[in-house]
């Protein structure tokens, strides 16, 4: 059941204020800070900045949605306080990460889950069932045609036309490129024999930036099929496809990403809450394509002005109460025992 949103702002900002209330530090009155990244988790910065600066008075956060790789690289050159990205900073970035805090490492916080969905717009086409398969063909070029027999066979009887299939993946940089390259890499290696990574190699397909402008794109173009999150494709109405991953066809829901986010592993040491997703999970009801958002920031080596409000807002975006917001706008909350972890790594900044 959804929760009235202009309730559910008021009771989100009574927990903002008793969040600053117990941080270790006072956020300080016109205080500010700059952070950026990932778009996939826009929509939910945009309700807890919101929610967040209605409770701290003076407090201000401002949030650039310019993509993941983006994101990191602020981050690394000191523009930012803390930078989101959908894969886990690491390699030759988290070393430079780590030079700029300079006292302190730098860590993955993951604060934001969420679905990876293959987005379509196909006139009289409301379900559609997609194995790993099909999709990783589809995007790689070599499904072409919407009335393809490998289409046809997982869904028969319906109105699939003699069309060809426009494709879209992102232009830029991007978290959500790589956990949706890693899930067709791991889910369909015959299939797939391009390089995961933040940016697009496969051969085919249109780039549009950010899962604003895929959306977008989508939207506005017939026969057309790309990967987004999920709450932009709530948001813009598209229809989703249900994905097979050996186990029958999962309809990317909160309740179907959230039991694909659980089998989840913690990788990282320390507060390096780097986590590793299973890709190829066929449990029944486990939606495979997830993605979980980490903030960026340093262990030790903020800047006086940046850390009290660094460390008071992203105390905030763990508590339970900022966590369930997130349901209501097509996220995933992190599982109970990986918020426990989250809160002793938000702890840990000083």
């Amino acid at each position: 059941m959804k929760i009235n949103r202009g309730i559910q702002l008021l009771a989100v900002a009574s927990v903002g204020a008793l969040a600053l209330t117990a941080c270790s530090g006072d956020s300080g009155s016109d205080s500010s800070i700059k952070a950026s990244g990932s778009t996939a988790q826009k929509n939910a910065m945009t309700q807890w900045i919101s929610a967040y600066q209605q409770a701290n008075v003076g407090s201000t956060i401002e949030y650039q949605s310019n993509g993941s790789g983006a994101g990191i690289q602020d981050f690394i050159n000191n523009q930012t306080a803390f930078g989101g990205s959908d894969a886990a900073i690491q390699g030759e970035d988290l070393t430079a990460a780590d030079q700029r805090c300079g006292t302190g490492p730098a860590i993955n916080i993951p604060t934001v889950g969420g679905a990876i969905v293959a987005a379509y717009n196909v006139e009289g086409l409301d379900k559609l069932e997609l194995s790993s398969s099909v999709l990783a063909q589809i995007f790689n070029d070599k499904i072409t045609t919407w009335n393809d027999p490998a289409i046809a066979k997982l869904n028969p009887g319906a109105n699939l036309p003699d069309a060809k299939i426009v494709q879209y993946h992102r232009s830029e940089s991007s978290g959500t490129t790589d956990n949706f390259s890693r899930f067709l890499k791991a889910s369909a290696p015959s299939e797939w024999t391009y390089e995961t990574g933040k940016d697009w190699v496969a051969p085919g397909g249109q780039g549009s930036k950010g899962n604003e402008g895929v959306s977008a794109s989508i939207k506005s173009t017939e026969n057309s099929i790309g990967y987004i999150e999920l709450s932009f494709a709530q948001d813009q109405n598209l229809a989703m496809a249900s994905i097979d991953n050996g186990g029958g066809a999962v309809v990317p829901t909160f309740e179907t990403a959230s039991a694909g986010i659980e089998t989840a592993k913690v990788v990282g040491t320390g507060n390096n809450l780097a986590l590793e997703l299973d890709y190829t999970t066929d449990a029944p009801g486990a939606y495979p394509i997830v993605l979980v958002t980490y903030q960026i920031t340093c262990e030790k080596g903020l800047s006086a002005s940046d850390l009290p409000l660094t460390k008071s807002f992203l105390e905030y975006t763990a508590t339970p109460e900022a966590q369930a917001m997130l349901g209501d706008i097509g996220y995933v909350p992190m599982p109970t025992g990986l918020l426990t972890k989250v809160n002793t790594s938000i702890g840990s900044i000083s």
